[in-house]
């Protein structure tokens, strides 16, 4: 599956848009790893936990968008962008979004 944030693929020539597809994932925080997030809040850096706990929800999100482009018959998804929101106190969801196609060489 390609996948791209702008409208067109270099080489690339859209032959079929099948229209929004999209995906999302919600994580809670884990409160062991919150304790040691609050410890590294006191002394400043990167909070690694926070940092990685993001990166799998994003991965997810991805893998449920291009899920969704496959099942319409799309090989790329175009336009695609990434929104969050806090659902609740510890508890976040984030969304991907583009538009399916299917595409073929130039």
């Amino acid at each position: 599956m390609i996948i791209a944030t702008t409208d067109d693929l270099p080489d690339k020539q859209i032959l079929e848009t099948f229209g929004l597809v999209r995906g999302n994932a919600v994580r809670a925080r884990h409160l062991g790893k919150d304790i040691g997030a609050a410890l590294k809040g006191l002394v400043g850096g990167e909070i690694s936990e926070y940092t990685k706990l993001m990166g799998e929800v994003r991965e997810q999100a991805l893998d449920r968008m291009c899920e969704q482009a496959r099942g319409r018959g799309a090989n790329a998804i175009v336009a695609l962008r990434f929104a969050n929101t806090e659902i609740a106190a510890g508890a976040a969801e984030i969304l991907a979004y583009g538009t399916a196609v299917r595409v073929a060489k130039e």
